[in-house]
């Protein structure tokens, strides 16, 4: 069967998609195209708002629509414990259990020397800076289970020993080889309660 090409278009953006394989890009795009106009449009607005109107957190480099998230912004969260994450979307799975309620800190990746990504592909020299500037007594650090999750941890340990900050790592409720973002809210929570200390 020969696809019109703009709807082969369709399907090839929406298997850029992680976890979006041919079919499922087939599926979608036929979806949009079955749509009401005006349900269309919406989604494509959408879509170029994500670009337009959403960028970093000057402070923790989460996704925000203004100057600084809401996170750095409140005064109610507990700036004496900053939690440092690989992505933003780890921060969403954290906030959903529920069990934490300080900072955090958006390396925006992990350390991947086959991939070509080194300390100064991250945010560890802005976590450094911060750790000066900030009264932060605990860094947690709750990356992926996973050898490039861990190397990082390592990596971030050594760089804060000597420093008077407790360093810990989330507990083991997680799946070695897992991400946070796709765990449920009690297994996170666990592992941010039982959180252990870096020796």
């Amino acid at each position: 069967m020969i696809i019109p090409e703009p709807l082969q278009l369709a399907i090839e953006e929406f298997s850029k998609f992680p976890g979006i394989g041919k079919k499922t890009a087939q599926r979608l795009a036929l979806f949009l195209l079955r749509r009401h106009t005006d349900d269309v449009n919406r989604f494509i607005a959408a879509i170029e708002g994500l670009k337009e109107n959403l960028h970093q957190c000057k402070t923790c480099y989460n996704i925000t629509s203004s100057e600084y998230c809401e996170i750095c912004s409140s005064p109610k969260r507990d700036h004496a414990t900053l939690c440092v994450v690989e992505d933003a979307s780890d921060i969403f799975a954290i906030e959903r259990s529920n069990q934490f309620n300080g900072k955090y800190h958006v390396l925006g990746g992990v350390l991947s020397p086959l991939s070509g990504v080194g300390p100064e592909s991250l945010k560890v020299k802005e976590l450094l800076e911060r750790l000066k500037s900030e009264d932060v007594h605990e860094v947690i650090l709750a990356l992926n289970p996973n050898t490039e999750g861990e190397t990082t941890a390592l990596y971030i340990n050594k760089l804060l020993r000597g420093l008077p900050i407790k360093v810990t790592r989330i507990a083991r409720g997680l799946p070695i080889g897992g991400d946070l973002e796709f765990s449920d809210e009690a297994t996170i929570g666990r592992a941010v309660i039982g959180r252990v200390e870096y020796t």
